[in-house]
């Protein structure tokens, strides 16, 4: 069941999956605006919040299946994300993790994308966190 709220001065529409794993921390998990849903990052957790797995590749397939409910949510796909912005903890343990996470569920023309490593993200378990921006279909 999903859950809207819109913002009827902006325009701005939040989109967010039951249950919310986002709403305790007062972010959205994506929100439509001017003709694009914009996901916040999702990381490797569960429904639940919990880490899925210390296996990189197994969070990366989790990160990019909540990336894909969140979009199903707001009416679209992967098939219609333009830009991603993954995150990393460890770039040269992972690249070609990456390269075959992005075979795995973005395909042609494949989306813009930035690759960042950074030194940690929101909680110490999580290997990778992914954000996207998508067309919003009707």
């Amino acid at each position: 069941m999903a859950v809207t709220e819109a913002r009827v001065a902006h325009d701005i529409e939040r989109i967010a999956t039951t249950p919310d794993w986002y709403e305790p921390y007062r972010i959205s998990q994506a929100v439509r605006a001017g003709g694009w849903i914009h996901v916040s990052g999702q990381a490797g957790i569960d429904e639940q919040g919990r880490t899925v797995s210390e296996d990189f590749l197994v969070q990366g397939r989790q990160a990019f299946a909540n990336v894909e409910r969140v979009l199903t949510t707001a009416g679209a796909s992967l098939a219609d994300v333009v830009k991603v912005g993954i995150f990393v903890t460890d770039m040269a343990a992972h690249l070609d993790d990456v390269i075959r996470l992005r075979e795995e569920f973005l395909s042609r023309p494949y989306p813009a994308d930035t690759l960042l490593e950074v030194s940690s993200l929101a909680q110490p378990d999580w290997r990778i966190e992914i954000e996207a921006t998508a067309l919003a279909r009707g």
